[in-house]
């Protein structure tokens, strides 16, 4: 089976999956109990946030551990509301975990704003800059699309906010931390989300970065954990081994030889004039249509073949369409004929040719059959 899914989930690192073990069935002292071993499993938690701020290159700021993506944008959108008549700006290329969000602080009575898609699948950083005002609360810009690859100027969009008001700005990173090189200061973003199972960490914990946790409220409430902003026990033996994973990234490294697999697959999926690839900016992620085949047709299909590829994001695939392609002003066949591809940076070249070959084969039968 050849995966390119990857920016569903990833496959744990074995070396993840024994630190997970370690601490669930030997260091499994609660963090905030006052014995000895306590103690320890906390001050191996404090060395996880420093791992993480170190990954980020912060030179300010917090981890809150929550217990994923989902939760981290939730904490960031919902833990920024404050008393009074407010706005919000949204890019229409977030995530589910971001954009329904949105559409809840509407219902709420919330003025929401949405920013359209440039053709490259990047926000329209003008749109935004219009939107401004003294009543914007908060800003969400995704930093690399988990649909397209494509990644937003996150460094001039903060400089922009910043100076045209008092809004914070949240970004969701889940496809960029420890797939493209970034420091977080230099990014100027107020919170940033991280997910662990994006990078060969386990499912169910991931992490909220805070610049500055004056601008948050808990969204949750019990006994405290996290600085009070996260209340739970934590969840120490995914964070363990999501450190684990963190720290044998080499994201330059990885970034390399993942460009040559997208660059391989490219090659071979341009000999076809009747697909079309949307050329982004991240090797980890791309989307490509077929004329004349419906994209969960041929997804299905391939999955027979041994290849698995996505018709887009995990967390919206029960629905028809495609918003983010469809915001990009891409034409609904095309929308409806797409898949996406994605890669990680273990996979070798062979995989990435036999699954070429695959695509360009069932694709081309699909095609045949349906004229």
């Amino acid at each position: 089976m050849i995966y390119l899914d990857n920016a569903a989930t990833t496959k744990m690192f074995e070396g993840a999956a024994s630190e997970y073990k370690k601490f669930a069935c030997e260091l499994f002292y609660n963090p905030s109990s006052f014995y000895r071993e306590g103690r320890k499993v906390k001050e191996c938690l404090e060395s996880a946030r420093k791992s993480l701020l170190s990954k980020l290159g912060a030179t300010q700021g917090d981890i809150i551990f929550t217990s994923g993506a989902t939760e981290s944008n939730n904490l960031a959108i919902l833990g920024s509301r404050r008393n009074g008549s407010w706005e919000y700006i949204f890019s229409m290329g977030e995530h589910p975990s971001v954009y329904n969000v949105a559409k809840e602080l509407e219902r709420q009575g919330a003025i929401v704003h949405y920013v359209p898609l440039l053709a490259n699948g990047k926000v329209d950083i003008d749109k935004i800059e219009n939107l401004l005002n003294e009543k914007t609360r908060l800003v969400c810009v995704m930093h690399v699309s988990n649909e397209t690859g494509a990644v937003n100027d996150i460094a001039t969009i903060s400089k922009i906010v910043k100076s045209k008001s008092n809004a914070l700005l949240h970004v969701d990173g889940v496809q960029a931390f420890n797939k493209i090189k970034f420091s977080i200061s230099d990014l100027g973003a107020d919170t940033y989300t991280i997910s662990a199972h994006k990078f060969h960490g386990p499912k169910g914990v991931g992490a909220l970065y805070v610049k500055n946790k004056n601008g948050l409220k808990n969204i949750v409430f019990g006994g405290g954990q996290e600085g009070n902003l996260r209340s739970g026990t934590e969840n120490v033996a995914g964070i363990m081994a999501m450190k684990w994973a963190n720290e044998q990234i080499d994201i330059e490294k990885n970034y390399k030889n993942t460009l040559q697999l997208k660059n391989t697959m490219v090659d071979l999926l341009s000999k076809d004039k009747n697909i079309k690839i949307i050329e982004t900016d991240s090797p980890y992620i791309m989307s490509v249509s077929f004329k004349g085949v419906k994209g969960e047709t041929l997804a299905r299909a391939l999955q027979d073949e041994g290849v698995l590829v996505s018709t887009g994001s995990a967390c919206s695939t029960k629905k028809m369409g495609n918003r983010i392609l469809e915001s990009m002003g891409i034409k609904q066949d095309e929308v409806l004929s797409s898949i996406r591809i994605s890669f990680n940076a273990y996979m070798d070249r062979k995989e990435i040719v036999e699954a070429g070959d695959k695509i360009l084969k069932t694709a081309s039968k699909i095609a045949n059959l349906e004229i």
